[in-house]
């Protein structure tokens, strides 16, 4: 039966139908979405005829939305700990139809990014069902569970490209935002009629050892891998982000290609990360926190090998093998990751660890976009990986530092050493 169901709703919603479920809603919520992502810049340009606020738009369209989940998402995990998680999901995917519709008929620039700002601000989406998903499934299967979410994310916004990019072929901008509206919508109802209700887990009461309690709140923060681990998912979120925005110019420049094989490129390391997930995620979710760390290790080095042969070679082959090997690395990383900070929060603040974390993922993403930029034209295309795997290796200083600091005790549920 799973835990906090009532018995009834235990026997007709198996835990594997309820993951499967969150992964439908989520790869078709996301991929809505990222339906109008790609295609943000050629609408932006129609609106106006200055080159300085175009510009502007068109990196702020991106930001804002990332800034509102990093100003929101940890209110919002308080909350869904208080009243359920399932409410907030409900919330989120009812706060992206409703901004995906208003911005249908937004023709003014600062209204767009006003918009796109509230729609990070009210969605939030990812936080509150990787907390439901962890209600609701077993502790060791966590690293699983987040890869399977991970991978619903990365298939959505593929498949969302797409269709955006065939409405636009067929009709107009505003029918791509309509239909995502209608999609988030439709994951709403879904959402709200067959999800089951999960009762928040109450936190012990403060009465008796408020001393103790004290200690116990805080101590995700003192006594927990919590910061450190965080610090390593954000610098290798980081990496993966420096060359978002000069990545087309660089293989362009570089190897001279067409637009198809820079879109192979950029296509093969999401599918490397869908194709690995969860595979790695079996592989990590028997080993305890001291094993995983040394094994992460390892492939944070080859993701500095990786990124160093592909800043260094000339050849477009070796190019694409190497970035598909790269995205087979990072199904690895921020699934496991996530595991090991949900493991280092109890029952009742998942959804606020949670939202913790996706806030650091959205403020890693900003500051690596942003950063790869201003290096890109600062110091040429031509150092853009060679940059990446600077910061690869001072991810891989604070995981040598976090496997011989003092070992602590995770407070949730962990895995037997092997």
């Amino acid at each position: 039966m799973i835990k906090g169901f009532p018995s009834g709703i235990a026997r007709h919603s198996p835990v594997s139908v309820l993951i499967y479920l969150l992964f439908t809603i989520q790869l078709i919520s996301m991929g809505a979405m990222e339906m109008s992502g790609p295609f943000w810049p050629v609408h932006l340009r129609q609106l106006t005829s200055s080159d300085s606020l175009f510009s502007f738009a068109s990196i702020a369209v991106y930001v804002g939305p990332m800034l509102g989940i990093l100003l929101t998402s940890a209110f919002w995990g308080r909350i869904g700990d208080r009243y359920g998680h399932k409410l907030m999901m409900i919330r989120a995917l009812a706060g992206l139809a409703l901004t995906q519709f208003a911005l249908a008929f937004a023709n003014d620039i600062w209204l767009i990014l006003l918009l796109r700002f509230l729609q990070g601000a009210c969605a939030g989406y990812i936080a509150p069902a990787q907390a439901y998903g962890v209600s609701i499934e077993a502790p060791s299967r966590r690293a699983r569970l987040f890869a399977i979410l991970q991978i619903s994310t990365n298939v959505g916004s593929l498949l969302g490209a797409v269709v955006g990019g065939l409405i636009l072929d067929l009709a107009t901008f505003f029918w791509i935002n309509i239909v995502a509206a209608a999609l988030c919508a439709l994951c709403t109802l879904v959402a709200a009629l067959t999800l089951p209700d999960v009762p928040p887990v109450k936190k012990p009461s403060s009465t008796a050892h408020p001393h103790t309690d004290a200690r116990k709140s805080a101590s995700p923060w003192r006594n927990s891998p919590l910061l450190p681990l965080l610090t390593i998912m954000g610098i290798l979120l980081l990496a993966r982000m420096l060359p978002q925005t000069s990545f087309s110019l660089y293989v362009g420049t570089v190897f001279g290609v067409s637009n198809a094989v820079v879109g192979l490129c950029y296509g093969l390391l999401a599918l490397g990360f869908i194709l690995s997930a969860t595979a790695w995620a079996r592989y990590f979710e028997r080993r305890n926190e001291a094993q995983t760390l040394q094994r992460m290790t390892g492939i944070v080095i080859a993701c500095i090998g990786l990124t160093v042969l592909a800043g260094t070679t000339r050849n477009p082959v070796i190019f694409v093998m190497t970035y598909f090997l790269w995205g087979a690395l990072l199904g690895a990383t921020t699934p496991v990751l996530m595991a090991l900070v949900s493991r280092t929060a109890d029952s009742s603040t998942q959804g606020h660890v949670l939202g913790i974390a996706q806030g650091t993922s959205q403020f890693a993403s900003i500051a690596g976009i942003s950063a790869g930029g201003l290096l890109s034209q600062v110091y040429g295309l031509q150092y853009t990986y060679l940059f990446v795997a600077g910061a690869y290796v001072v991810a891989l200083v604070v995981l040598v530092a976090m496997r011989y600091r003092a070992p602590v005790v995770l407070t949730g549920d962990s895995p037997p050493a092997e």
